[in-house]
């Protein structure tokens, strides 16, 4: 059976009214993904996975691709089950139950809500340290009104700013690259050989695990192109392939960049046993290829693209979390009104920009913020993907009976484990905190349906009768 053309009209079958714009192209999403993602994303941890993984740098994000590959693939087989705004709460709630999709929106919120506010501190202060004169929290300040403005001026513009920002940054990544391969050429570094993605007199599996727990992160981002279902003009099947396409170019990116700045470490050895408290490792290794100009420009490139190319998507994103719980009585009904004219959530987008603002100045303030919000954005994200995992088993398999093995079932069992891992060997911190979140979704969840607020989700209203979702706890099959 042919794929049905994704019309006004899709999201009306589910129960609702289509308000966002429909002006996205394939072109767009996958830009959106590949900025969410931020292609230049190891200029900022290359020291870290470089210690993590003994110096096979280029190894590590190489099996990150391909285990986050499993998590795409169940994106995409849920985007078409339903393609609607959302992301894992619509996916849970929809393909398991609504109890479950609500636990699962609230585990992804935390790391939704407070990502914006982590890119722009981290970003605030990188500015912070090339241009000392202005202080962190003016930085701050000034990315969340910019990126704010952008977002509020409708869809349509951010998808401009995001094909100019994403040119950008691989402008800076093909010089790095140009400049990297012809300096190794006349022998700077070590030189061209194998070892950042094997290197047998360090290897083992537990390192390159280890060291892939933190490489997955830098693939977090991608699953940002669900939450645009409703403003894609295309097919229901191109948010998934947007995924995967998104998934491989910036994996193919992040392999040869480590792989060539690996080799320009000036001193690997004490990278490894000391790491990188400074997170200067990839600017070092670019002033070995080119001087300090390559350094700087490299810092700067990291400093824009997480505080103005990657928050600028995450924000958006975030407005669309809010703004599909809400319009299901999840959150306070004003996060669900949409601009007339814009059709962007426009409550949502600016309660957003506050929090993160707020977020980001306090956070500011303590020696730990980077480090408690990063921890704490990982949790949220990598235990709802498990649950996404779940609930694609459980609609296509338990459900209706799929007997479509790989993409059904061992995909996602494959990619529940390897997420598993890694959230099970997370910092103690990060998972206390997580939990304590998730006991405060129950508690929110509990007095939801003692106040009669539960969701009304319709798998599918065919006859186009309703004018709001219109099923209780229990979607209809």
């Amino acid at each position: 059976m042919s794929e049905p053309d994704l019309t006004s009209h899709d999201v009306e079958r589910y129960g609702y009214t289509q308000e966002l714009h429909r002006s996205l192209s394939f072109t767009d999403l996958l830009v959106y993904g590949l900025v969410f993602m931020v292609p230049i994303a190891p200029f900022g941890i290359f020291g870290g996975v470089f210690q993590g993984s003994g110096g096979m740098v280029a190894l590590a994000y190489a099996i990150g691709m391909v285990a986050m590959m499993f998590t795409a693939l169940s994106y995409a087989q849920m985007s078409r089950a339903f393609p609607m705004a959302g992301s894992v709460y619509t996916y849970a709630g929809r393909g398991i139950a609504a109890p479950v999709g609500f636990l699962s929106g609230w585990m992804i919120l935390l790391d939704y809500v407070l990502i914006p506010g982590l890119l722009y501190l981290i970003a605030s202060i990188a500015m912070h340290s090339l241009i000392g004169s202005v202080p962190v929290w003016l930085w701050l300040v000034g990315f969340v009104v910019l990126n704010t403005v952008v977002n509020y001026t409708g869809i349509e513009m951010t998808a401009k700013v995001n094909k100019v920002m994403l040119v950008g940054e691989l402008v800076v990544l093909a010089v790095f690259v140009v400049i990297g391969i012809v300096a190794l050429a006349m022998g700077r570094g070590r030189g061209f050989d194998l070892t950042p993605l094997y290197n047998p007199d360090t290897f083992s599996i537990s390192l390159v695990l280890g060291a892939v727990s933190i490489a997955v992160l830098s693939f977090l981002g991608f699953d940002g192109i669900s939450m645009l279902a409703e403003e894609s003009k295309e097919q229901a099947h191109a948010i998934g392939r947007s995924m995967v396409a998104a998934l491989l170019l910036a994996g193919t990116l992040f392999v040869v960049q480590t792989w060539i700045a690996a080799l320009l470490v000036p001193d690997p050895a004490t990278l490894i046993a000391e790491g990188d408290a400074g997170g200067t490792a990839f600017y070092d290794a670019a002033a070995v290829a080119a001087g300090p100009w390559l350094a700087m420009l490299t810092a700067l490139a990291t400093a824009i693209a997480w505080g103005f190319a990657n928050a600028l998507v995450a924000q958006l994103a975030t407005s669309r979390l809010l703004y599909a719980m809400a319009r299901d009585r999840q959150l306070p009904s004003f996060l669900a009104k949409v601009h007339p004219t814009k059709g962007v959530p426009v409550n949502a987008t600016l309660l957003v920009a506050a929090v993160s603002l707020v977020l980001g100045l306090y956070m500011a303030t303590r020696e730990d913020g980077i480090t408690l919000l990063s921890t704490l954005v990982n949790f949220g994200a990598l235990s709802a993907f498990l649950v996404l995992h779940v609930s694609v088993v459980w609609h296509y398999v338990v459900r209706n009976g799929s007997r479509a093995w790989f993409k059904h079932l061992v995909a996602p069992v494959i990619g529940f484990v390897i997420l598993a891992f890694v959230v099970v060997n997370a910092d103690v911190a990060a998972q206390t905190l997580g939990f304590v979140w998730l006991a405060i979704g129950a508690v929110l969840l509990g007095f939801l349906l003692a106040t009669g607020r539960r969701p009304e989700l319709v798998l599918d209203d065919t006859a186009g009768t309703t004018t709001g979702a219109t099923t209780s706890w229990e979607a209809t099959p």
